[in-house]
């Protein structure tokens, strides 16, 4: 039976448990995260974050809901006291029991202990009827028991077993992601989602389909495109200073910055971009902290932060989502390094979910990750079609690490050359009919992002996709 025993003399563990109904939901749980380490609380695991509707005070809007394992030194009193402390700082007001809060912080698991206090009820005296605490508990301690004392009854039973008995495997509790603070969420069990139109805006010389197409000099006609792509229905712009096709020259970041920081700084200025988020499509930790700081969203790595070993944990220390992309080697090699010896499905779910651990253990929070199976990138065409029709398989396999199924996944086939052998079609410029198709699987996959060049084309592909695979 697996328990919450300490790690080592005078080091406790205890789970708590996150939420907030007001103001910038996610803004407001960071804050308290954030706060939490300052004050001296390791915190080992993140659940994801779920949006979900309030109970037992139901006129109030829904809530954003996770929980965190943190080490510490702290009794369980002295840890309310701090918890509660944190609460009052960042403006939590005690008006109405259970109502609005912007920040809320419980203790519901401490060791293996049962406490009962005045003050402090542990485990949660309520948590056996709460999806919203189970659910997320399970993300991060699915095996764990309960206190025999609190629960003779439950405690047999591991806390994914307590969460199967009171909700559904299709339960519409949804685990939601961050684009950037002024698009929706993404949810991933949401069934009636749309898909996220990513439009990609190249800013070099030798991109495989369009480069040379845009310059950082000429910002008036970019600013235009970019009012375009926003136009027709884009709502990630995904600028690229570095050409990432097999054998491309690498760049270094100073000049990588030179071609798009003034891009990123004039498509921010934008009042048409207010509502878009911005993805910069870079390997470099520099170019990522420097394109952040000037009003990025999201930093897109081809190789999930391989290139660079300071990536992750520059992302982590801005706050950005981060898209994690699958690839063996580099742009130089890839092509050569395309053995799966237990099959490509396998082989992608297994490696990526080696770089969610990496990322979640520099400090990347599991609602800012998206993830990237990589096509065209250390696959041959065979392998590439095969994760075309099998994205669901990959992101479902029991074998990967870290369970991969409520990430949300981004498909990137936009004028790939595999498009071009099967089609027949030499110039890439000239595949949009083939990669409407692909888009179409995707979505048909369950992605919740596409990558395209062909902005009015595949924006129109993506809406009828989107009326037969997803509800109405």
């Amino acid at each position: 039976m697996k328990t919450l025993d300490s790690v080592a003399e005078g080091v406790n563990k205890a789970t708590v448990a996150f939420g907030s109904n007001m103001g910038d939901r996610i803004a407001n749980i960071e804050a308290a995260l954030a706060r939490m380490k300052r004050e001296g609380l390791k915190i080992v695991k993140l659940s994801h974050l779920y949006e979900t509707e309030p109970m037992y005070y139901n006129d109030q809007d829904s809530f954003l809901n996770g929980v965190c394992l943190v080490e510490t030194a702290l009794e369980p009193l002295p840890l309310l006291d701090l918890l509660q402390t944190i609460e009052n700082d960042l403006g939590r007001r005690r008006i109405i029991d259970k109502g609005p809060r912007t920040i809320d912080l419980d203790i519901i698991l401490y060791n293996q202990e049962h406490i009962q206090k005045p003050r402090l009820e542990i485990p949660h005296k309520l948590m056996l009827e709460r999806e919203f605490v189970l659910r997320p508990l399970a993300d991060i301690l699915p095996n764990a028991h309960l206190p025999p004392s609190f629960s003779p009854i439950a405690s047999k039973r591991s806390i994914h077993q307590l969460l199967r008995a009171i909700a559904e495997r299709d339960s519409s509790m949804s685990p939601v992601f961050v684009l950037n603070p002024r698009l929706p969420l993404i949810r991933t069990r949401d069934a009636t989602r749309k898909t996220h139109v990513m439009a990609i805006l190249n800013l070099t010389p030798d991109s495989f389909s369009d480069g040379g197409f845009h310059t950082a000099k000429d910002l008036e006609t970019i600013k235009s495109t970019v009012r375009d792509y926003i136009a027709l229905g884009a709502t990630i712009i995904d600028i690229g200073g570095q050409s990432t096709r097999p054998r491309a020259e690498y760049l270094g970041p100073e000049e990588e910055l030179k071609r798009i920081l003034p891009v990123v700084r004039a498509i921010r200025e934008m009042k048409e971009a207010e509502r878009v988020a911005i993805s910069i499509d870079t390997f470099h930790a520099d170019v990522a902290r420097q394109t952040s700081l000037a009003g990025a969203d999201i930093i897109n790595d081809v190789s999930a932060g391989l290139l660079d070993e300071r990536m992750l944990t520059t992302v982590a220390t801005l706050g950005k989502s981060i898209i994690l992309m699958h690839m063996r080697g580099n742009p130089h090699t890839m092509t050569k390094l395309t053995d799966y010896p237990e099959g490509v499905v396998k082989g992608v779910s297994q490696e990526i979910s080696e770089r969610v651990e990496a990322a979640l253990a520099a400090g990347i929070a599991p609602w800012r990750i998206i993830l990237d199976p990589g096509l065209g990138f250390a696959k041959d065409q065979q392998q590439n079609l095969e994760l075309l029709r099998r994205l669901r398989d990959v992101r479902e396999h029991p074998d990967a690490s870290v369970p991969l199924k409520n990430f949300p996944w981004l498909m990137g086939p936009s004028r790939k050359g595999f498009i071009g052998k099967v089609t027949g079609v030499e110039e890439a410029s000239d595949r949009s009919y083939g990669t409407a198709a692909t888009v179409t699987t995707s979505i048909e996959g369950g992605a919740e992002i596409v990558r395209i060049h062909d902005v009015k084309e595949m924006v129109e592909v993506t809406k009828m996709a989107d009326a037969i695979y997803r509800q109405p």
